[in-house]
């Protein structure tokens, strides 16, 4: 006998879960080739954007988590985590759901993902939800310093 699917609730991450989310992220986000993520920079985010980061939480922690970015003009999907334990319950797949209401809300027609090179896992829960590579891009960066 299979148990049934748990229902996941999303609720929007506060100043009050800076802490847990930077714990969080330590061992279930794909940490590799990126910036350390620091509190005043999630509490940044969070002040400017209250409504961005998405958590789904299990006997009160943060067991999924993922950021919907708006800017005004582009919708932007970053730091989308299921802890290893909680993985393949479907917490990814009501996160983006709420992520994507969000965002086109706002007025987005179109999602962009950040996927790092390499996160095999990241790359299969994208495709399955319909997201593929966009070939013709690559992203620049340089550091703000």
């Amino acid at each position: 006998m299979t148990t049934p699917p748990t229902s996941h609730s999303v609720e929007t991450a506060t100043l009050a879960d800076v802490d847990a989310l930077l714990a969080f992220w330590a061992i279930a986000g794909e940490n590799d080739a990126r910036p350390s993520d620091s509190a005043p920079v999630v509490e940044a985010l969070l002040r400017r954007d209250p409504e961005a980061v998405l958590v789904v939480r299990s006997d009160g922690r943060i067991v999924g988590t993922v950021i919907a970015g708006w800017d005004g003009w582009r919708a932007h999907l970053y730091r989308l985590a299921v802890h290893p334990g909680h993985r393949r319950r479907g917490i990814a797949r009501v996160l983006l759901d709420a992520a994507e209401t969000r965002l086109r809300a706002l007025g987005a027609g179109r999602f962009d993902a950040m996927v790092l090179e390499g996160n095999d896992l990241g790359a299969s829960a994208w495709l399955a939800r319909g997201y593929a590579p966009q070939p013709e891009w690559r992203r620049w960066v340089r550091s703000a310093d």
